[in-house]
């Protein structure tokens, strides 16, 4: 074995003895000894008593800093990693600005709603990235803003007649409970847009000097994008001549951006999104001023500036400035964010500093759902919240892995096949997993035995190294799922022949592989630490908001209330029978029935919903 290999897998023999004294195994207190004929080929205990062992996990939760990660994980020695940046359209090798400390930059939810599984995509896509690059030695200091202003949130304030910071910690907590649902490594930071007012201000001040930004007659703020040399050509490529004429100034004029058309039609230049092909490339807003009929006090600040609110696109300029610098090298984000939010940020940030804002921009694609197989969002209302979508832990996990098993970029269909397929591949994983656990390795030696010599552990070798290549390769995550499952079927079959001996009483047959074996445990560890697959869901957080409420358990409350994730799957369905989409309805029928409730049509009015008898 050469000596870098000897240490790396010395390394990891460290790090797994360290992880399985720290994640305990509940053992029958009254299980039988294994056989004579167990100990001598080494089966795993669960082979001869039939128990099911409880899983522990593959690694240990990630901390948000990857630094303090790394001192927990086997560290691998950095490798060049090529990436599809947006801003080249081409597959180049990722050059960080400083190879100590990546920067990364990531657009996170507006906090007026749950997020849906569409959204969870970019977040799970977001861990891939750094859970790859801290796999190959790289310390990533990551920051994901939250929007806790804009258009949607005053509305869902006026709505639920509640102030603006209680809805938005509610669906922050909210979120934050999802995220430890589906492991994904936190940021270092989650800043909210609201705490960083006077970072804006600043931010407008500066692009006024240089000529990019404007007031309007009524106090608004706008960035005018004909003084900005390349606007529209960074991410996309807007073909000004072919589209109708722009709004250049246009913000001297302004309507009600609550009152335009959904599509952007007939919108202001106040509104945050819009479609370019229809009403042309406008001037954007960085400084909203109050419109009374439509504003709160408590989503308005008096400034330098004036009174008002920050646009949405100038929220995430400022936060990544102050947390990572004026330029970061890595920016992520969904694919309908290119434009206008990420070319509309490039703008601002490199007009304020005269520097390049992100070197390298990642953007993952849509999650279609229904038998039209449409981008799921909230506009179309045909979107499932991860609490609806995934009821039982293992739902949560599959669509993990659904997710992080997927080339990033293309379109991921959320089918109940889809999920189905998912759930089957993680307990195939999670059989294996939990025999390697009951196998008696203590006798192999790494120092005596020369694993080159062992055609199984040649093999697993040789699918970890598949592994490696692939996510250095644009994070081509299907290649390494198939590395995953080789890995995995060279187990089943060592683990199947030892049962067959043990069936057929063949005490001739060779023992149990064991260094096999514990080589397909190190790969597993291995590729798990960016896969993320082998953990225990967390039961959610109770919200800030229900702390003092009654402290009973709510397992133990006999109410027999319908709970809101059951309603929310209800209202999924009557929707989804609405645009005529019956498988999705029937799929969401099925949810509903695994809760525990039946759900009974009403012509004319609204669904009955009862709790079945058990």
């Amino acid at each position: 074995m050469k000596t870098t290999e000897y240490i790396l897998l010395l390394q990891s023999c460290v790090w797994s003895l360290a992880v399985m004294t720290s994640n305990t195994m509940v053992v029958d207190a009254f299980q039988s000894p294994p056989s004579v004929f167990h100990r001598r080929h080494h089966l795993p205990t669960t082979m001869v008593t039939n128990k099911k062992p409880i899983l522990a996990p593959i690694v240990p939760h990630m901390s948000s800093s990857t630094s303090e990660a790394s001192k927990t994980t086997t560290t691998t020695t950095a490798r060049e990693i090529n990436l599809y940046n947006s801003l080249s359209r081409s597959k180049d090798p990722f050059v960080p600005i400083n190879p100590a400390k990546i920067s990364m930059y990531t657009c996170g939810p507006t906090v007026y709603d749950y997020a849906h599984v569409g959204n969870f995509r970019a977040f799970l896509t977001y861990d891939v990235l750094k859970r790859v690059l801290t796999y190959f030695g790289y310390d990533v200091d990551h920051i994901c803003n939250l929007t806790d202003v804009d258009d949607k949130i005053i509305k869902r304030c006026n709505e639920e007649g509640v102030s603006l910071m209680e809805l938005t910690t509610k669906y922050t907590e909210l979120f934050m409970n999802d995220l430890e649902a589906l492991n994904i490594v936190k940021a270092r930071e989650y800043p909210r847009a609201t705490d960083h007012i006077p970072e804006m201000v600043q931010l407008i001040q500066d692009l006024e000097e240089k000529g990019l930004a404007y007031r309007s007659d009524e106090g608004s703020w706008y960035f005018r994008i004909d003084a900005k040399e390349g606007y529209g050509e960074q991410l996309v490529n807007l073909d000004f001549k072919g589209m109708k004429d722009g709004a250049s100034n246009a913000g001297q004029v302004r309507a009600s951006a609550a009152a335009g058309a959904a599509d952007g039609s007939g919108a202001s230049t106040d509104a945050d999104e819009y479609d370019v092909e229809k009403i042309g490339a406008r001037d954007f807003a960085l400084w909203k001023a109050p419109k009374m009929e439509f504003d709160r006090e408590d989503a308005i600040w008096d400034t330098d500036i004036g009174k008002g609110r920050p646009g949405w696109h100038l929220e995430c300029s400022a936060m990544a400035k102050k947390y990572l610098g004026e330029t970061i090298d890595l920016h992520c984000g969904g694919i309908d964010l290119k434009f206008p939010h990420h070319e509309n940020e490039i703008a601002q940030s490199e007009g304020a500093s005269g520097k390049k804002f992100c070197t390298c921009w990642l953007h993952n694609g849509f999650v279609n759902i229904g038998s039209k197989d449409e981008k799921m969002s909230k506009s179309k209302g045909n979107f499932l919240t991860l609490r609806t979508a995934c009821p039982k832990n293992d739902d949560v996990r599959a669509y993990r892995y659904l997710v992080v098993s997927s080339q990033y970029r293309n379109p991921l269909s959320f089918t109940t096949a889809a999920m189905g397929a998912a759930k089957g591949a993680l307990k195939r994983m999670d059989r294996c997993w939990a025999l390697i656990l009951e196998t008696n390795l203590d006798d192999v030696n790494d120092a005596d035995d020369d694993d080159d010599d062992n055609e199984m552990a040649h093999a697993v070798h040789k699918q970890l190294m598949n592994f490696e290549t692939a996510i250095a390769d644009d994070l081509s995550m299907p290649r390494a799922a198939a590395s995953l499952f080789a890995v995995v079927k060279l187990a089943e079959g060592e683990f199947k022949r030892v049962t067959k001996a043990q069936k057929d009483d063949d005490d001739d047959a060779p023992p149990l592989d064991t260094v096999g074996i514990a080589a397909v445990k190190h790969a597993l560890q291995k590729m798990d630490q960016v896969f993320g697959l082998f953990y225990q869901v967390p039961k959610p957080a109770k919200l800030a908001a229900d702390a003092d409420g009654d402290s009973h358990d709510d397992d133990d409350d006999e109410d027999q209330s319908v709970p809101e994730k059951v309603m929310e799957l209800v209202k999924s369905r009557m929707d989804a029978k609405d645009s005529k989409d019956w498988d999705l309805a029937d799929t969401l029928r099925s949810q509903i029935t695994d809760l525990g409730f039946a759900v009974k049509d009403v012509k004319g009015g609204d669904p009955i919903v009862t709790r079945l008898d058990h």
